[in-house]
């Protein structure tokens, strides 16, 4: 997407720098609180102090090649590096890396992580920044990355196994359609051929000289940048990244760092690609750019950059409005102007989901939009109304200036590095916008159009499932789409916007009684209803308010025969609307607006989800009164929204890895009558009754007596107690309170396997579990929370490390209080069909050595010190204590107990996970296993 677009999702500290007289060619200036400089080796670096999360320094390595320049017979080895650097280097031989960051609670994978694309490779190094010896070793990590790597031939023949399962896991339908794709997509250009991945055949192959000469012609100084962002001391870090990196030295003749273009052609492409195991229905439109994008340099490049927001905004918005209507032709659509995978192309694109057959009929709707824009333009009041969702972007995001998480910086300041975007920081934005955005005309916005549909350098991509009775669209008939006639094309006609949200007076209760809790900081209003509030003031964001509402009852308290019939039309009810209003007329009036609710019935509890700014929290708590009081029926909206999941599942079961799933818990629910699979089919629709599931949600919050209401954020006690009274206290109340139901029915007990055959590609899913009843326990929860992630390290030591048969491998252990005491345990990991047995059986022995030994101390102190880590960064967020309050509601807990968590984790002994480990997983145990389809 466009940089502007990142300027706004992205947050910066204040400037003393404002925009004042505002000219075209004035340049946008750099963020004078980043520090960033040039060594004399031509290393660029950047560093910024910023102490959200505390305690806490974000590092990053970006190397400015990737893929793109590999040679025919290095194909995969820009990604194959990027693993090699975490395999062995000058300081830190073999698997020491990973195991040292481990034990300075950096998670390999969820933390510590890289990616390798066309252009760059990136290396992630989140690490605590309260003890200069680690910090000292994280410089050594990016510095070893950089240029000390160690490129051993055993060391490259163990991961080309590793390399080799993510290559696996990227097999199936919508890889093989998207190489048939490419090459009309990205049309002679080196990009086309250039895929991270690589080829099979390669990494199988190359020798391995050729991952040498990649790493010595492309890791250089001229081609990186070291960036570093936390809670540091700005100085020291610039004297680090000097004594770690003004060392090296560029090759003496150095390769020159091409940079490839996309052709331009006169031709229109179509590409109608389908396959047996697709599993959507897509269309793509592509309409490529002839120059190069323009950079983001002048107070002008901004202006251009605003007008293309507003236009695509003002265009989705009425896609979005189709896609709400009671004939949907996508499940959703939407365009923009922006960039392709290639740096040096940009394109106007439009995409939309679709049923399968519909591909030339979404077409048409996305080619007649565009000609509805191009023949009438948009109107005034449209560009009102996105004008005003920008500056209410923007301006929460300013309000949270002083917030932001380092992570976010550190990704503007590559982008830098990498493309050259500007870098102003929030506050100047913030200012420029409010002046550049008013001067900004329809006529600007109407003519872009213009510039962006034409009937050359333009690629259709039709994707879908293959089936007999199926008819692919033929080239011609897309190409007749293309060229339709607009003359019957009417204006886009804009509806009057509502001016509320409620249609019913309302008579506010009380607040009857109001407890304080100093522990927690809470404040909890009994209201005269019966329902509760308890909120919890916070300074960890400016302008966010989190809600949840819960309640005790759920779909248990419905028969068997009206779950079933209930259980896929639940997720339309919101599609109707409320107060009389349709989904449209909500969000039109919502405009400039942040706030939202979406209400849910579980198996046992209903409830409500919501978030809002301070200064549109009243919005929240107006639809929360209607979501309660006045949802609306509608049976087209229902039929709508039946339509778009068919889009969306119909074809969910031809994917293997679903199939597996499926099957799987088909099998282990045969003994459950309310089990009705995991998705809708024809059947389950059929069966499906809308009247009925509007009743049952009316009936499951028609008492609000029996809710309890969770706030947190940047909350006001007085508006907090005039809005509980109002919109909470006034809602129906029947005096009577629920309790969670557990009727009984539980997965498949005893000993089982179940091989699943499904899929052409040589991909298999291995799935083990360990599940059942128990007295729940906290101290045994978190034993087997402790357990999954301890085997975790142990997992990827033996089936990635030592045998490189998988990319990737977890283990999880939980244990639950409500409805019934409950544990579960399960590991889980893709593989090649011929080591699915053996790398199970490696699998359970790893486990089989904690049930006998327990863990060794150091895996138990890696995961205390990455769950230590982790806290102390959640308990600074608000969407930690809403989801611990409501837990402790559920849970049946005092909330208080959220305070010992560390204390809990500190005091875990080796002897306890041993413990869980033996009471649970030497019982029985069922496995699942995905193999392809037997082919004679």
């Amino acid at each position: 997407m466009k940089q502007f677009k990142l300027w706004l999702m992205l947050l910066a500290l204040p400037l003393t720098v404002v925009a004042q007289g505002l000219k075209g060619d004035n340049l946008i200036p750099f963020d004078p609180n980043v520090k960033t400089g040039k060594l004399k080796n031509g290393l660029t670096y950047y560093i910024r102090k910023n102490a959200k999360p505390e305690n806490k320094v974000d590092l990053r390595l970006v190397v400015n090649a990737g893929s793109i320049l590999e040679e025919d017979d290095q194909r995969g080895l820009a990604h194959f590096m990027e693993h090699m650097c975490f395999n062995g280097t000058k300081r830190f031989p073999k698997n020491q890396l990973v195991d040292y960051l481990q034990s300075i609670g950096v998670k390999f994978g969820q933390h510590l992580n890289a990616y390798t694309s066309f252009d760059e490779t990136v290396y992630f190094l989140p690490i605590p920044s309260d003890d200069p010896a680690k910090l000292e070793k994280g410089f050594q990590i990016l510095e070893d990355w950089a240029f000390n790597t160690v490129l051993t031939p055993e060391e490259i023949d163990k991961e080309r196994g590793v390399v080799l399962e993510e290559y696996r896991l990227g097999l199936g339908a919508e890889n093989r359609m998207m190489k048939r794709f490419m090459p009309k997509m990205m049309y002679k250009s080196h990009y086309a051929d250039r895929l991270p991945i690589g080829q099979k055949e390669i990494l199988e192959n190359f020798k391995y000289d050729k991952l040498v000469k990649f790493y010595k012609d492309w890791y250089r100084p001229n081609l990186m940048a070291v960036i570093v962002v936390g809670d540091i001391d700005v100085a020291a870090m610039e004297k680090k990244i000097q004594e770690h990196f003004s060392g090296y030295q560029n090759p003496k003749n150095e390769r020159p760092r091409k940079i490839y273009d996309v052709p331009n052609h006169k031709e229109t492409f179509v590409a109608v690609e389908s396959d047996k195991e697709a599993s959507f229905t897509q269309v793509r439109l592509i309409y490529k750019d002839y120059d190069q994008p323009k950079k983001v340099v002048t107070i002008s490049d901004m202006n251009r950059e605003l007008t293309e927001m507003l236009f695509t905004s003002m265009l989705n918005n009425r896609l979005q409005e189709l896609t709400n209507s009671p004939t949907p032709p996508f499940t959703f659509g939407y365009s923009y102007h922006g960039g392709t995978w290639a740096r040096t192309k940009e394109a106007y694109q439009s995409f939309a989901m679709t049923q399968e057959g519909k591909q030339l009929d979404a077409l048409k709707v996305l080619v007649e939009e565009n000609q509805r824009v191009k023949k009438y333009g948009f109107s005034q009041s449209e560009l009102d109304r996105a004008k005003t969702e920008v500056l209410a972007m923007i301006e929460s995001q300013y309000n949270d200036r002083d917030k932001t998480e380092s992570e976010n910086f550190v990704s503007e300041y590559q982008m830098h590095f990498l493309e050259n975007e500007a870098v102003p920081g929030i506050e100047w934005t913030y200012s420029t916008v409010k002046q550049v955005l008013p001067k900004i005309s329809l006529s600007e916005i109407n003519i872009l159009i213009n510039k962006y549909i034409k009937d050359d350098n333009r690629v259709v991509i039709f994707t879908g499932p293959e089936k007999d009775n199926l008819k692919k669209p033929t080239e011609q008939e897309v190409i007749n789409v293309l060229n339709m006639n607009a003359e019957n094309i009417k204006p886009y006609e804009d509806g009057t916007v509502v001016t509320s949200l409620l249609r019913k007076e309302i008579k506010p209760g009380k607040v009857v009684k109001k407890e304080t809790n100093a522990k927690l900081g809470t404040t909890t209003l009994i209201l005269s209803n019966g329902a509760k509030i308890t909120y919890k003031k916070t300074d960890f964001k400016n302008d966010e308010v989190l809600m949840e509402a819960v309640s005790f009852g759920g779909s248990n308290l419905f028969s068997n025969d009206d779950a079933k019939k209930t259980l896929f039309a639940a997720g339309a009810l919101t599609e109707a609307g409320f107060s009389g209003l349709k989904k449209n007329d909500i969000n039109k009036f919502m405009t400039g607006k942040i706030a939202n609710v979406d209400p849910y019935i579980s198996s046992i509890t209903e409830g409500l989800s919501g978030s809002a700014t301070p200064k549109d929290l009243e919005y929240l708590f107006q639809m929360t009164y209607a979501y309660f009081t006045d949802l609306n029926m509608d049976k087209e909206a229902y039929e709508g929204y039946k339509q778009k999941q068919s889009a969306f599942y119909d074809n969910m079961a031809s994917q293997p890895s679903f199939y597996f799933q499926q099957e799987f818990y088909t099998y282990l629910s045969k003994d459950n009558p309310r089990f009705n699979g995991l998705i809708p089919n024809e059947k389950t629709w059929a069966e499906t009754d809308y009247e009925l599931t509007y009743n049952k949600y009316k009936e499951r919050f028609a008492n609000a007596g029996d809710f309890e209401f969770y706030f947190v954020g940047n909350v006001d006690d007085k508006i907090m107690e005039d809005y509980a009274a109002k919109y909470i206290a006034s809602l129906p109340s029947t005096g009577t309170k629920e309790k969670a139901i557990d009727l009984g029915y539980r997965l498949l007990k005893g000993e089982h396997k179940k091989v699943v055959n499904k899929g052409t590609e040589p991909k298999s899913n291995v799935t083990i579990m360990y599940y059942g009843d128990t007295s729940y326990s906290p101290k045994e929860a978190l034993a087997m929370e402790a357990l999954g992630e301890i085997l975790t390290i142990k997992l990827v030591e033996q089936l990635r490390e030592n045998e490189s048969g998988v990319y990737g491998v977890n283990a999880r252990g939980s244990m639950s209080k409500v409805p019934y005491g409950s544990y579960n345990f399960s590991i889980s990991f893709p593989c090649g069909p011929d080591n699915a047995e053996k790398l199970t059986a490696s699998a359970l022995k790893e486990l089989q050595k904690i049930i006998d030994n327990g863990p060794e101390e150091k895996d138990l102190a890696k995961y205390k010190e990455g769950e230590l880590l982790e806290h102390k960064k959640e308990v600074k967020e608000n969407r930690y204590w809403v989801r611990m309050l409501r837990n402790a509601y559920t849970n049946g807990t005092s909330p208080e107990e959220m305070l010992a968590k560390e204390q809990k984790i500190t005091a875990l002994t080796a002897k306890e996970v041993q413990e869980v480990a033996k009471k649970y997983l030497t019982k029985d145990k069922v496995i699942g296993i995905l193999m392809p389809e037997k082919t004679n």
